[in-house]
């Protein structure tokens, strides 16, 4: 515990002694809520991404929608459920929440998340940079409440230090509201709406401390924390990833791993690959897991460019710093795909080039504010199959460039994510994003379950191809250790075949990816295989953009 006191006594020097009663207090009480189990990780964690509104029927609330499609279509392939905010919330469809507590009554109870939790394992979402202007929270500070004091910002929105802070958006930093008669600007990272939080008050820590501890004791094996990396605030900083914050985390991980030592913490940090990476701390204090977020956009160049140079030298950096750590793998998400983890790793014009590729495919780009005041591109905002190929294209085309990343995106060491509208063959929702002036409703798009089963009992629909591929992948994937998210890779670029090579206690899977619109020699591949894990017949060439996993003798 000495190293829980020494970071309170860094964070909060003058309130030390009053954080740790807290924090004591709260963990007596959540230990006898909640079940101690070992931390694990295995080849047969699989994550489905998902809103618990995004499936809906006439007979049922949403939450119980998602339970029928998980049962019918997702049991057996993914054992762990993402259920973006199901909170009750104002705006950012869920990412403004007005109770961190309670379950949005639109989409069900806590009964209907236990019911999901008996099933599968469960992520939720702490949304803890910020919460919505409705909140009891910010309407009682603003009311002068003072339980509530301090635990906003208040700023000087002429104070030049400002202009350093880091913007993930085009709006202002700061939104003016009414203080007790007064005009009071406060921090705003995000939108009007989502007022962040003030870290440098213990007493929102602890207020934090008991919603994460709440979510554990609800089910939640792993706890996504949103937004992470603007949490502390310092002006003359550019308030991100300061030291604070990651001395936030690891006193969060710190405390949990006491109560609920299988809890896994995944930080989401939409930022350049080595800053994400930081996230890690030195493998045993911090994150469990991180986004893979270079992975999506860098898959999509390597499509288009039909090069995998970049991918292969990018993969052979790959590093975590301990068998308790790992990269969350993903290709899509309720958000855009981000460009800045790009930085670094190729050339800003070509991000530009895939900007416009996003909209040549019927998709948008939004943009932040650079400190300069100019604007660049923050994310692309597109449906992930629309953006590896045109809405026009022949489906056989689509489904095979698509499954591609999907392939190596399963292949990666990790535990992979993957989107609902990936699951189930979604495309681009132009119309939503247009009507509600949100570029990320694009890829947001609720599903009715009875259209949803219609299109899937035809198998020549493209959800039901894409459905097929997925469900094969996964029950190869569940069945081989060596997909164990801490088994040795290789990955190797043989003119443009990017290949993966996995390896557990004598056990070898070898995966080709054909990223060329050229057919690829593979004999060399087949002379040591047992046989394919795959279900696709192997031929000696592998044809454009397909790819294959073959099981080899152990002694190769």
């Amino acid at each position: 515990m000495f190293k829980l006191n020494n970071h309170i006594e860094n964070l909060y020097p003058n309130h030390a002694s009053e954080t740790v009663s807290g924090i004591y207090e709260l963990m007596t009480h959540y230990t006898g809520l909640i079940e101690k189990k070992p931390l694990e990780f295995t080849q047969k964690d699989a994550i489905f991404i998902t809103y618990g509104d995004s499936f809906t029927a006439s007979e049922a609330v949403p939450l119980q929608s998602l339970h029928k499609i998980a049962r019918k279509h997702l049991r057996g392939l993914v054992n762990s459920l993402h259920l973006l905010p199901f909170f009750p919330f104002t705006s950012d469809d869920g990412f403004s929440v007005v109770d961190y507590k309670a379950v949005n009554p639109e989409f069900g109870d806590w009964s209907d998340i236990k019911s999901l939790g008996q099933d599968f394992d469960l992520m939720f979402d702490a949304v803890i940079n910020h919460m919505s202007k409705a909140s009891d929270w910010f309407q009682q500070y603003l009311k002068g409440d003072a339980s509530f004091q301090h635990f906003f910002i208040e700023e000087n929105p002429e104070n030049p230090a400002l202009k350093l802070v880091v913007r993930p958006r085009t709006w202002p930093l700061l939104h003016p509201f009414n203080k007790q008669g007064k005009k009071t600007y406060i921090w705003t990272t995000f939108s009007e709406d989502q007022v962040d939080l003030n870290y440098s008050n213990p007493l929102v820590f602890l207020r934090i401390l008991d919603i994460l501890l709440f979510y554990v004791s609800q089910g939640a094996r792993y706890i996504r924390l949103d937004a992470i990396a603007f949490l502390w605030k310092k002006l003359g900083t550019d308030c991100l990833h300061l030291k604070e914050t990651h001395l936030v985390i690891q006193l969060y991980r710190s405390i949990i791993e006491q109560v609920a030592p299988q809890t896994i913490l995944i930080t989401e940090t939409n930022v350049p690959h080595l800053e994400n990476l930081s996230y890690f701390g030195n493998g045993k204090n911090e994150a469990h897991m991180v986004y893979n977020f270079s992975l999506p956009p860098l898959l999509a160049y390597s499509l288009h460019a039909e090069d995998v140079d970049v991918l292969t030298q990018w993969a052979q950096t790959l590093k975590v710093p301990s068998n308790q750590t790992c990269f969350f793998n993903f290709t899509a998400s309720h958000d855009g795909i981000g460009v800045r983890p790009l930085q670094g790793i190729v050339e800003q014009k070509q991000i530009s080039k895939l900007a416009a590729k996003t909209i040549l495919h019927g998709g948008f780009v939004s943009y932040k504010t650079n400190p300069d005041g100019s604007n660049s591109p923050y994310e692309l905002n597109c449906n992930y199959m629309d953006l590896l190929t045109h809405p026009e294209e022949a489906k056989e085309n689509r489904v095979k460039r698509f499954m591609l990343t999907q392939s190596v995106m399963l292949c990666f060491p990790g535990i992979p994510g993957i989107y609902y509208h990936s699951v189930f063959g979604s495309e681009n929702d132009r119309e939503g994003a247009l009507s509600s002036g949100m570029n990320r409703r694009i890829n947001r798009q609720k599903i009715d379950i009875e259209v949803l089963e219609m299109e899937m009992n035809d198998p020549q629909n493209i959800r039901s191809l894409i459905y097929n591929e997925f469900r094969n992948l996964l029950q190869v994937r569940k069945e081989h250790p060596c997909f164990h998210p801490s088994s040795k890779t290789n990955y190797i670029n043989d003119n443009n075949l990017f290949i993966i090579e996995r390896m557990y206690e004598g056990e070898k899977i070898i995966c080709l990816h054909n990223f060329s619109g050229n057919p690829q020699c593979i004999d060399k591949y087949l002379e040591n295989v047992i046989n394919l894990t795959h279900w696709k017949k192997a031929n000696s060439v592998l044809n454009p953009f397909d790819f294959l996993w073959l099981k080899m003798k152990s002694n190769n």
